[in-house]
C-alpha cells in the first residue's frame, strides 16, 4: 500500500496523509494510477460531451489532466523543447534544463501538446473511459522503461528515481501496460508498437545529446507517447 500511495503522491496532487516508499520502489504502480487518472478524466470527457461541443469538452477533460497531475510532464516537454537545439552542448542541455523558466520553444510545445491531444480525444472511436486508462497507463509505462534501460545523468529526480528503481518493478510496470493495450481492442498491438518506439528512440536521443536522461526527459517522453496514442485512436483502419 504504501507503494501504491506513493506512486499516487508522485504522479498526482491527490494528498497522501502518511509515509510512502521511495519513488523508484513505487515504479510497479505508476500504469495503474497512469490508468485511473485517464479512466476519470474519460468519464469527465463523457459527461462534459452531452452538454458541449465535443472539441471544448475534450479541452476542459486535458485541463483536468494538466491540474490533477500537476503539470508534472507538461513541464518536461516545455523544458525539453527549450534545452534541446542544435549545436548545443550537453552542459548547456544541463544548466537550461534545470532553468525553470520556460522560453518560446518551451511555450509552443505545451501549447502543441495541448492542442494535439484534446482534438485527438475529440476525435476517438470507442469509449473514452475504457480508452483513456489504456493510453495513460502505457505511458507511464513507457516513464518506467525508460528509465530502467537509460542511465541517468548524475543528478536530479531521474537520478533518485533511477537508483531505486529494481527490474521486478520495472518489469512490472511493463507489464501492465501491455495488459492494458488489451483494452484498445484491435489497436492493441500498434499501441505497444508506438510505445516501444517511444522508448527506443529516446532513449536513443537523450543518450546521444546528454549521455543520459533526467526527469524531463521522462515527462517529455510520456507526453510524446500519449499524443501519438490519442492519434492512433483517431484512425478508423489504423489495426493489425
Amino acid at each position: 500500500m504504501r507503494r501504491f500511495l506513493g506512486a499516487v503522491q508522485m504522479l498526482t496532487v491527490v494528498p497522501v496523509l502518511t509515509r510512502t516508499a521511495p519513488p523508484g520502489q513505487c515504479a510497479a504502480f505508476y500504469p495503474l494510477v497512469g490508468a485511473l487518472t485517464g479512466a476519470v478524466g474519460g468519464g469527465v470527457y463523457w459527461l462534459l460531451r452531452h452538454a458541449l461541443a465535443p472539441e471544448l469538452a475534450a479541452l476542459f477533460t486535458v485541463a483536468f489532466w494538466v491540474l490533477i497531475t500537476g503539470a508534472l510532464h507538461e513541464d518536461g516537454l516545455a523544458d525539453c523543447a527549450d534545452a534541446f537545439r542544435a549545436g548545443r552542448s550537453r552542459d548547456r542541455i544541463l544548466e537550461i534544463l534545470k532553468d525553470p523558466r520556460v522560453g518560446a520553444f518551451g511555450a509552443l510545445a505545451l501549447i502543441l501538446s495541448v492542442g494535439l491531444r484534446a482534438r485527438a480525444l475529440a476525435e476517438i472511436s470507442g469509449h473514452p473511459v475504457v480508452a483513456m486508462a489504456a493510453v495513460h497507463g502505457i505511458a507511464r509505462a513507457v516513464i518506467v522503461a525508460l528509465a530502467w534501460l537509460t542511465a541517468p545523468v548524475p543528478t536530479g529526480s531521474a537520478f533518485v528515481f533511477a537508483r531505486d528503481l529494481t527490474t521486478p518493478a520495472a518489469l512490472a510496470a511493463i507489464a501492465q501496460g501491455a495488459a492494458l493495450s488489451l483494452l484498445l481492442g484491435r489497436q492493441w498491438f500498434l499501441a505497444l508498437a508506438l510505445a516501444y518506439l517511444a522508448v527506443l528512440l529516446s532513449r536513443f536521443y537523450f543518450e546521444r545529446r546528454i549521455q543520459g536522461i533526467n526527469g524531463d526527459c521522462l515527462g517529455a517522453t510520456e507526453q510524446i507517447c500519449e499524443i501519438l496514442l490519442l492519434a492512433l485512436l483517431t484512425c478508423q483502419n489504423c489495426t493489425w
